[in-house]
């Protein structure tokens, strides 16, 4: 993934220059200047969807102020933060489909260097980067105004600003967008190469988060639902929106490829659109009882992007159609120009429609106040954790138990379409991946993950789950093996495909530096020690962003330790049998020091938190933190017993292969080994009674 200088970048990476012959688009010179015409077919999208965030919110946030009886912080405050949230938003879903583009929709060169498609992507990208950074930065003293009541001029004092971001959570989160929005924009500048710009496809992506666990639907009752549903909501969002205006741009500058990518784009916007509708819905039932769906702003608001989505489903399912086949059968644009423009100032209204929603509560929140298990984990527990309950008191997590629906899908469906053409695949392999799945499911949507967020205890429990016994069974099952005899190569000549994708990330300095025993070791066991005893966990324990970030570490860490230990993959760093067991015990000493460390401690970790929770079962923290510890210690031999099988089994069965092959070439050549064998050992008894004789 390293980065080209740009004297080493060929000259016809300039978007002013004319482009060669198209390699499956019309044959023509291109436009030049293409970010103008990016520029032209956003504008009337953003000034509609910034006149109709301000005119609603207008009217809107006027009611909030005064039902409260807050100061208003007068309309200057009420009508530009509307405009600076569109300006920021649209910012942030150009530079993510933009990226998206240039990383997954158009081919690079052969050399891994970005194509002139790709690169004038990612100068798109670069700009529209830029303005997520001037729109996110005029946000914070917006947002300080609004939460103080006061002008925003007086927002501009340093010493001031400064003080209201550290205490309003979203102009914080805010800032940290800035922030990351800048990193991308230089990033944009500096990069050439296909593998860096995914990486920072991925931190663009990231960019959004700080937002969405920050906005209402993380706090009140449920918010672990409503930030959740609006995580795939956002995401689905900017990259249907920022995706079709990459696609469009891309058309209107007559660029190579243009069918491949309005195929790849057409199958993310339908994935897109289906992950909009289900977030919405599950977030709107959570925010709005069904009654006030007609009698409420918030559900008048809700009623109009509904039928924005539906618009929205009809231009992708039945006027793409069209556009995609003269695409492919003629080569022509016109079509895609035409419907995809005006489906670009559709969206573009559906964003205006929901900075809107996002700035008008929902019915029954002023001035509601939940109770003090709602407000500190979003929902109620009846009791304490039986066993009936934590097997079958179930709150689906819609991240990690989607998560774990799909991958067993997904794997299934490799598998059955391995079978349709005659190949085999290991039972054992399916068996251990569809347990690795139900473990993750159990873990984090069952009564363990119910209960986990208010108990110490059920908290350590699905730790040890999520860390070593939902790797191990995940490794087992040999995902990256089974995809890539699953997923079709694209070809000598081909562009490259998801195949190809996989192939790159595995052999990806990323892959080699997290693979590496040290680093596999320090993720998987100090991580422990950095977690619970450093005063991290005590911050992470209230907030629901946190929760979802600890269990990514927990599995991440877990399958980037035990891959190259017992995973059937191969693995970029290879480690022999005597290094894989010493890295075990390794792991599993330290690990049994943290058990005992935490069944020793006198001072409880999370205590603030915990006694505010107040559950009337749990009157003895430190015994419950004990308990934790003890199934920490406990659990640790677990792991041992299961990778010293699996060792044994993968040695016998390397034996059994390497017989077989020599089986296999003895019979082929007439065991010409054993023969040479024979006649040198023949040739050296004589030489042996020469002498004697």
């Amino acid at each position: 993934m390293s980065s080209r200088s740009a004297a080493a970048y060929p000259r016809r990476v300039s978007t002013d220059a004319p482009a060669a012959v198209p390699t499956d688009g019309p044959a023509g010179p291109r436009p030049r200047r293409p970010l103008l015409s990016v520029v032209a077919l956003l504008l009337p999208g953003v000034a509609l969807a910034a006149v109709l965030a301000a005119a609603i919110t207008s009217v809107t946030a006027g009611d909030v102020f005064e039902t409260l009886g807050l100061p208003d912080p007068g309309t200057f405050t009420r009508l530009g933060l509307p405009v600076a949230k569109v300006i920021a938003e649209v910012g942030a879903v150009v530079c993510v489909g933009s990226l998206l583009f240039a990383a997954f929709l158009v081919p690079p060169q052969k050399s891994g260097t970005l194509s002139v498609d790709g690169y004038a992507a990612l100068r798109t990208a670069g700009w529209s980067a830029f303005v997520w950074f001037l729109g996110s930065a005029l946000l914070v003293p917006f947002i300080a105004a609004d939460v103080a009541g006061r002008p925003v001029t007086e927002m501009l004092r340093p010493r001031v600003l400064v003080d209201l971001v550290d205490a309003v959570e979203q102009a914080k989160a805010w800032t940290i967008t800035t922030v990351i929005a800048l990193v991308v924009a230089i990033g944009c500048r500096l990069v050439l190469s296909w593998g860096w710009t995914a990486v920072l496809f991925g931190l663009s992506l990231g960019g959004l988060l700080p937002v969405v666990v920050s906005g209402h639907s993380a706090s009140g009752g449920a918010h672990d639902l409503a930030t959740n549903s609006l995580l795939y909501h956002l995401f689905g969002a900017s990259l249907w929106i920022g995706g079709l205006v990459a696609l469009v741009a891309h058309a209107a500058r007559r660029g190579d490829h243009l069918a491949l990518a309005t195929r790849r784009f057409s199958l993310v916007a339908l994935v897109c659109w289906i992950a909009m509708a289900l977030s919405g819905v599950i977030n709107a039932l959570v925010r709005l009882p069904i009654g006030e769906l007609l009698t409420s702003d918030y559900g008048r608001l809700v009623l109009a992007k509904i039928g924005a989505l539906l618009a929205l489903f009809w231009f992708g399912y039945t006027q793409r159609r069209r556009a995609v086949r003269a695409v492919v059968d003629r080569g022509s644009p016109t079509t895609l120009l035409q419907l995809g423009a005006v489906e670009v100032l559709v969206m573009l209204a559906t964003v205006g429609l929901s900075v809107a929603l996002g700035r008008t509560p929902p019915p029954g929140s002023l001035g509601f106040v939940p109770d003090r298990m709602e407000r500190l984990i979003g929902y109620e527990l009846h009791g304490p954790p039986t066993l009936t309950r934590l097997l079958f008191d179930w709150r689906f997590d819609l991240v990690y138990g989607t998560a774990a629906l799909v991958l067993a899908g997904l794997y299934v469906a490799g598998v059955i379409r391995l079978r349709r053409r005659g190949d085999r695949w290991p039972v054992g392999r399916t068996i251990a991946w569809i347990a690795g799945t139900l473990s993750l499911l159990m873990a984090t949507s069952s009564g363990i993950g119910r209960y986990s967020p208010g108990m110490f205890s059920v908290h350590m429990g699905g730790h040890m789950i999520l860390s070593m016994l939902v790797p191990i069974l995940l490794v087992l099952g040999a995902p990256v093996t089974l995809a890539l005899r699953a997923i079709k190569p694209a070809g000598r000549d081909a562009p490259p495909g998801p195949r190809e994708w996989l192939l790159a990330f595995v052999h990806s300095p990323i892959s080699r530096v997290l693979t590496h025993p040290l680093v596999a070791l320090v993720l998987f066991v100090g991580s422990f020690y950095g977690l619970y005893f450093s005063g991290l966990f005590d911050v992470a324990l209230s907030e629901h962003w946190a929760h979802l970030a600890m269990n990514a570490h927990f599995l991440i860490a877990g399958y980037v330790f035990f891959w190259p230990v017992i995973g059937v993959d191969p693995s970029p760093r290879p480690l022999p049998p005597l290094a894989r067991i010493g890295l075990m015990f390794a792991a599993m000493v330290f690990h049994a020091f943290f058990g005992i460390a935490l069944m020793m401690s006198r001072s409880v970790i999370g205590e603030i938190f915990y006694r505010d929770l107040n559950l009337p079962w749990v009157t003895d923290l430190l015994g419950d933190q004990r308990l934790g510890g003890g199934l920490s210690w406990a659990t640790g031999e677990f792991p041992v017993i299961v990778v010293v099988i699996a060792l044994v089994v993968q040695w016998a069965r390397a034996d059994e292969r390497a017989a077989r092959r020599t089986d296999r070439r003895a019979d082929a050549d007439g065991d010409a080994d054993l023969t040479a064998y024979n006649a040198m050992l023949a040739k050296l008894a004589e030489t042996d009674r020469g002498p004697r004789a």
